[in-house]
């Protein structure tokens, strides 16, 4: 019954993506479903109430920072934050580099903040911007952003999926961080490569647009205007709470934009709600978006997907499958069975936090938790599948809450490389590996069997 439950629910989200219809009509039947599975099971509606509420609980925190991205990218645009920074970077980057320059500027961002989500509506709101502007292939840019918010989300030792996966396996930060370092040498260096050969490619086409001559019409250019940006970005290295550091800049922000900009406060706070919206058409295409409103459709999908948590935690949903999941690791490896495991649990969590719990749970049976070598390969494992995996899930807001963020297509998963190359690293070194004992052992079996020959001949 379980399995039957989880396969209705994983066929509604697949049909709401086939057929380009919002993902929270899957997400609403998925409670009803699970809802139901729970009052087969003979919880009470006061249980049942409970559950889905004690889930929502703990991702009040997410939906406050989801408030403040969308605030953020609104008033930083109106403020002439945005448009200054790309005017003088414009002046600084080739079209042919842009490509590879988002995947690093967001690669070093995300590690000194360890926010995804942050460093998307800062450093990925830049770079998007920029790219816009010189007529760059917005799902490449897209997909070279969300490589790099999450390089740092994955590794940062101020990430919070990091802390997260560190407390669950009872290992150490900085040991785990020197594992996934190890392991993303290849992908990075490859990702890069990628990046730069199709910024190659690209930049045939590419003309460079005069930014400061279309800002101008609309905005005061003048330099001290990316004080909320750079405050933002200082406090964060600082390791100041996300939150604080954001709330900081955008009162910053807000001040510049009325006595700077000459924007009113009735027309700031529809900006702040609605989003930015320029007079021009020329200055919107670059810069038009941001706003609490643009936040509305990732947080319902957060507090839908979080509602699910205290469904599975009270009920034997996931018991069946933990059992499949421990005969597919004697199978395929610890490694193959954790990957396969976080993407079911990603597509029907939603969000990375569930992801990488639900991923533990199903996978740790395994695991000698008085073996500190197994424990650190399965943290190692959970950052090279559940970390970067979740975000390709077109449906989880790992991946929708930056795009959204940075007004980039949805189909900018396909071109997160970074995302794609650490698995699959993973997975060849992994079947190297097998290989090279089945040869090891081969040998062995053989010269063993040559020995026994050559003696019996003796005889």
């Amino acid at each position: 019954m379980e399995l039957t439950v989880l396969m209705l629910f994983c066929v509604a989200l697949l049909s709401c993506v086939v057929a380009n219809v919002s993902i929270l009509y899957a997400l609403g039947g998925g409670l009803l479903l699970f809802l139901v599975y729970a009052k087969i099971k003979r919880f009470t509606w006061r249980e049942l109430g409970s559950m889905v509420f004690s889930g929502i609980r703990t991702v009040g925190g997410i939906l406050f920072v989801f408030l403040l991205i969308g605030v953020l990218t609104a008033v930083w645009r109106a403020s002439g934050t945005l448009p200054v920074i790309i005017t003088l970077a414009m002046n600084l980057v080739q079209p042919h580099l842009m490509l590879l320059l988002a995947f690093l500027l967001n690669c070093v961002v995300s590690v000194l903040t360890g926010t995804a989500f942050g460093t998307a509506a800062t450093m990925g709101v830049i770079c998007m911007t920029m790219a816009n502007s010189m007529g760059i292939n917005p799902v490449l840019t897209g997909g070279a952003i969300l490589s790099g918010v999450f390089f740092g989300d994955r590794c940062s030792p101020v990430s919070t999926s990091a802390l997260l996966v560190s407390k669950i396996t009872h290992t150490n930060l900085f040991t785990n961080i020197q594992h996934m370092l190890r392991t993303a040498v290849l992908p990075f260096v490859l990702a890069c490569g990628a990046y730069g050969a199709a910024g190659l490619v690209l930049s045939a086409g590419v003309s460079h647009v005069d930014v400061a001559a279309i800002f101008s019409r609309e905005f005061s250019l003048q330099w001290y205007l990316m004080i909320p940006a750079l405050v933002m970005l200082l406090l964060a290295v600082a390791k100041v709470d996300v939150k604080i550091a954001m709330g900081i800049s955008i009162l910053l922000a807000a001040v510049f934009s009325y006595f700077f900009q000459g924007v009113g406060l009735a027309d700031l706070l529809r900006e702040v709600v609605l989003g930015y919206h320029a007079q021009t058409a020329e200055v919107g295409q670059l810069l038009n978006g941001g706003g609490i409103l643009s936040m509305v459709n990732v947080a319902a999908i957060v507090c839908l997907s979080s509602s699910y948590a205290g469904i599975f935690a009270r009920t034997d949903l996931l018991k069946g499958i933990k059992r499949s999941i421990a005969r597919m690791e004697s199978v395929v490896g610890d490694f193959a069975a954790m990957l396969v495991t976080s993407i079911v649990a990603g597509m029907v969590s939603c969000n990375q936090t569930l992801d990488i719990m639900l991923t533990d749970q199903l996978c740790g049976d395994s695991v000698d938790r008085r073996d500190e070598r197994q424990r650190e390969m399965k943290a190692l494992n959970l950052e090279d599948s559940a970390v970067v995996m979740c975000p390709l899930i077109p449906w989880s807001i790992a991946g929708a809450v930056p795009l959204a963020s940075v007004g980039a297509p949805q189909l900018s998963i396909l071109a997160a490389c970074f995302l794609y190359l650490l698995p699959l690293c993973r997975l060849g070194s992994q079947l190297w590996r097998r290989l090279g004992r089945s040869a090891g052992l081969s040998f062995a079996s053989r010269n063993s069997s040559l020995t026994s020959t050559t003696h019996d001949i003796s005889l």
